[in-house]
Parts: structure tokens; sequence; C-alpha cells
């Protein structure tokens, strides 16, 4: 039985029934690389948070006021 033509006409359908539609794996490919580049953006973010904080912490010991200040 031919399952009421569904069976055996895939290239069938996918020339005319599917055609101009994204195709599973490449919506897939497309949500992954979404994916990919908001990590990439929070990782680049958090980076340049730890350095300005790492230098604003040396700023802070090494320079402006506190008793190390005046002789230093």
């Amino acid at each position: 039985m031919a399952f009421f033509g569904l069976i055996g006409n895939d290239r069938q359908m996918a020339s005319t029934t599917y055609a101009g539609k994204e195709s599973a794996s490449e919506k897939r490919e497309r949500v992954e690389a979404r994916r990919r580049e908001r990590h990439h953006r929070s990782v680049v973010e958090a980076d340049r948070k730890g350095w300005k904080w790492a230098d604003e912490e040396r700023e802070r010991q090494e320079g402006r006021g506190g008793r190390r200040g005046w002789f230093s």
C-alpha cells in the first residue's frame, strides 16, 4: 500500500512541497551559530569586567590615598 502516496516519493515531495523551506539541519545550524555568538559575547564581556576590576584594585592599592600615598 502506498499509504496515500506518501511513501516512496520523498524526492518528488522535496522538490515540490518543501521547496523554499528551511531544512531541519539548516535551522539547527543557524540556532547553534546564534547560541555560540551569544556565548562568545558574554565571555568577552566578563573578561573585560575582570580586567577593569583588576586595574581598579591595583590603582586603589598603589595609587590614590591611604597611608602609602604620602611616602611612596
